[in-house]
């Protein structure tokens, strides 16, 4: 096992200056852990982790909550890079200060896979079960605890808000949805459904944009991306060789890929990218999710 860097740092405020995905910093969570990386000064065992946060270090999470945190299945900066909302099939969801490391909210929802930051502070979430089968649930951040709205998805593994056309996607199953956004400034929001498509591939497993016409999606045997003005799923080329891809990242600019794969059962402990082709191998922690950092 590789000497692992750690290097504690002041994590500023960063702003998002442009919708071009940089792949210098990768977010990575498994286990109890949620990590930066700096990718371009990390390379096999010897990783350069420039941010890090566990559950142990989650003091203003309530001890009930915590045991809800484990595993963390998807880590997601949302605002601005300001926040990192995470997400665990062990049943939680919180919304993490990148900069001071504190919980601005925190729900307990079982099974969740997968969740988004929206407009005036709510967050959706996809879960694959609950006490009346699998949903899609709208939460507000100054309701903590109370859903405000819930629609079925089956096994809701991602979901991915883009703004400049104003639409949620979600992925379940063996389905991709469409949803706008309905009496948004009113008390009662709503995700209304605009269209449902029919995936290439059954077992949904990760949703990602690559720009605001072109979603990238994961199912258990296939990488597929969709193209949004013409409703076409084709596979993704680039992958077309390699087997149980689970997360996966693409620049079209740069043509820079990042993605991880299952290895040992379902889970690994590698962040794979192409061009450059080099490997990040994180030990310590069984992987379920990476995320290319937005600065």
């Amino acid at each position: 096992m590789g000497k692992i860097k750690w290097f504690m740092i002041s994590i500023l405020l960063l702003a998002v200056v442009s919708f071009e995905k940089e792949t210098d910093k990768i977010i990575a969570c498994g286990d109890d852990k949620v990590i930066i990386i700096d990718s371009k000064t990390s390379i096999n065992n010897d990783v350069n982790i420039i941010w890090k946060w566990q559950v142990s270090d989650a003091i203003d999470l309530p001890e009930t909550y915590q045991k809800y945190m484990i595993p963390t299945d998807e880590c997601k900066p949302v605002d601005s890079n300001r926040k990192i909302l995470i997400t665990s099939s062990g049943g939680g969801l919180v919304l993490v200060d990148r900069e001071t490391k504190k919980s601005l909210f925190y729900a307990h929802v079982p099974m969740a896979h997968s969740a988004e930051y929206l407009p005036k502070d709510r967050i959706v979430v996809a879960l694959s079960t609950d006490s009346a089968g699998n949903s899609l649930e709208l939460y507000d951040l100054n309701k903590p605890e109370k859903i405000i709205f819930k629609d079925s998805l089956f096994s809701g593994h991602g979901v991915v808000w883009l703004a400049k056309i104003e639409a949620l996607f979600a992925l379940g199953y063996n389905e991709l949805r469409k949803y706008s956004l309905k009496n948004w400034d009113s008390e009662n929001p709503e995700l209304e459904l605009m269209k449902t498509w029919i995936l290439p591939d059954n077992g949904g497993h990760d949703l990602n944009s690559i720009s605001e016409t072109r979603l990238l999606l994961t199912t258990t045997n296939g990488v597929w991306v969709f193209n949004i003005p013409e409703e076409l799923f084709s596979p993704f080329d680039l992958l077309n060789q390699i087997r149980n891809v689970k997360s996966v990242n693409y620049n079209e600019s740069t043509e820079e890929l990042v993605y991880t794969k299952g290895e040992i059962s379902w889970w690994t402990h590698n962040i794979y990218f192409r061009n450059p082709d080099k490997t990040i191998t994180i030990p310590d922690i069984n992987l379920y999710k990476v995320r290319v950092i937005s600065e």
